[in-house]
């Protein structure tokens, strides 16, 4: 039966992945921001003066 083998990040590979999990979640949070800023425009400021 295999062991499991867990693999020791270094540093160097610590601070890469943080950087990396930092970009996608930058990417992710201004494609939300494109989105509703888009849908903002393609509907009209009439959008948020409707009846509730």
């Amino acid at each position: 039966m295999i062991e499991n083998e867990l693999v020791t990040l270094t540093d160097k590979q610590k601070k890469a992945r943080r950087s990396r999990s930092i970009a996608i979640g930058l990417g992710l949070a201004v494609l939300v921001v494109v989105f509703y800023v888009s849908t903002i425009i393609k509907f009209g400021p009439a959008i948020l003066d409707r009846a509730l």
